[in-house]
């Protein structure tokens, strides 16, 4: 195991009706003037924003409001917000949304505290000194930004999608109501499992020898991902399990089941290329990337898939040839995906082959490569986009 530092200070408030305690929490971290930023229609119309605004005003807060995050932030929004914060004096965000509008808000947060570009962030020009503090009240259990010092924005010029992460951005605190996501479609709550698991896998697949323990705790979050996800699809009501598939969206992306390893990452670069070309749901893109990227880089460690394909998908091991073990998990990964709604190839995803060319330029390595549990290059990311385009089961 690596060394490591882990710092997760955010502040979770759990269970039914918890929106109510917005202004407490808002006034307990120092804020006096709200930014109250959220996405679309769906907010205002369940009755949710009209509770906060009631618990903000119960708490003598004042605020003003930002909405129209879409998936897949944009930051011309961004600089709407950062310029609507510093007219008024706004001193605390608080996202209302799922994982676009708090990548949304950190980068608001960030932008008022700097004077250049806050996409100076994101391309690596700059490290920030300071961000206003961030609150959510999660809607959507996918991202996990509720709980991570990460953020993800769309650069509308070029369509360039970046992400940036500084514990500066943790959340202060992170109001998590499951019975909130119950009026989600299947197909978003199916989006939303994929992005868990993948960062899970990200995680999971690493170089790092004797990490057991971190071990256990992604095959645990996996194997309840596995158990719960179906549920909550064929009854949108099951309280339990979406409580079950809230928690694991944080517990995901929070680090703690990925201290004292090496990570990789480079499946949601890849993805990132996907929908910022093609606006598709970020865990749609993973749902066709990730299976594509295990196809091609399993053989640099067998016996790692094999023991993923033995204790999360329950594969029996092949000891004459543990290729087949590793292979036979990949497959029931995406037979899993594509079972819950999710497409595995370019065509049910609305992607392009012909586009490949285009996705690799503006991964933008160049002729060098990008690290992690497989050092890729440019013609690497190629193969796994043409192994994405033609995948079946």
């Amino acid at each position: 195991m690596d060394n490591f530092t882990f710092y997760s200070p955010t502040k979770f408030v759990f269970g039914k009706e918890m929106e109510a305690q917005a202004g407490t929490l808002v006034k307990e971290f120092g804020g006096s003037k709200v930014l109250l930023h959220f996405g679309g229609k769906s907010a205002e119309k369940s009755g949710l924003l009209g509770r906060i605004r009631n618990s903000l005003k119960e708490a003598k807060i004042d605020f003003v409001e930002l909405g129209g995050v879409h998936p897949n932030p944009l930051d011309d929004l961004v600089y709407e917000g950062i310029d609507l914060c510093k007219k008024n004096g706004v001193d605390f965000i608080l996202a209302v949304g799922g994982g676009s509008v708090i990548d949304s808000s950190k980068a608001i947060a960030l932008g008022v505290c700097y004077q250049g570009d806050f996409w100076d962030f994101y391309c690596g020009k700059a490290e920030p000194k300071a961000a206003i503090p961030v609150g959510t009240v999660l809607t959507i259990a996918a991202a996990g930004s509720e709980g991570s010092p990460d953020t993800v924005i769309t650069k509308k010029d070029g369509m360039i999608k970046r992400g940036y992460g500084n514990d500066l951005l943790r959340p202060r605190f992170s109001i998590l109501n499951p019975a909130l996501t119950q009026t989600l479609p299947a197909y978003q709550t199916a989006c939303g499992a994929t992005d868990i698991m993948a960062h899970v896998c990200e995680r999971y697949f690493t170089n790092t020898k004797n990490v057991e323990t971190t071990d256990r705790l992604c095959e645990g979050v996996l194997m309840s991902m596995i158990h719960e996800t179906p549920k909550v699809i064929a009854d949108p009501n099951d309280y339990e399990a979406r409580a079950n598939i809230m928690w694991a969206g944080m517990v995901a992306h929070n680090n703690i089941v990925g201290v004292g390893r090496e990570q990789d990452w480079n499946s949601h670069g890849i993805e990132h290329e996907l929908s910022g070309l093609y606006d598709c749901a970020h865990g749609a893109g993973l749902a066709v990337i990730m299976p594509a990227w295990m196809d091609f880089v399993y053989k640099h460690d067998v016996m790692r898939f094999c023991q993923w394909a033995e204790r999360v998908w329950g594969c029996k091991m092949d000891y004459q040839n543990p290729e087949n073990t590793a292979r036979e998990g990949i497959k029931r990964f995406r037979a899993f995906l594509h079972s819950i709604g999710m497409p595995i190839n370019f065509a049910e995803l609305g992607a392009k082959e012909e586009d490949i060319p285009t996705l690799v330029e503006k991964f933008g390595i160049g002729s060098g490569k990008t690290g992690g549990f497989v050092h890729l290059s440019a013609a690497d990311i190629a193969k796994i986009y043409k192994i994405a385009a033609k995948a079946s089961l």
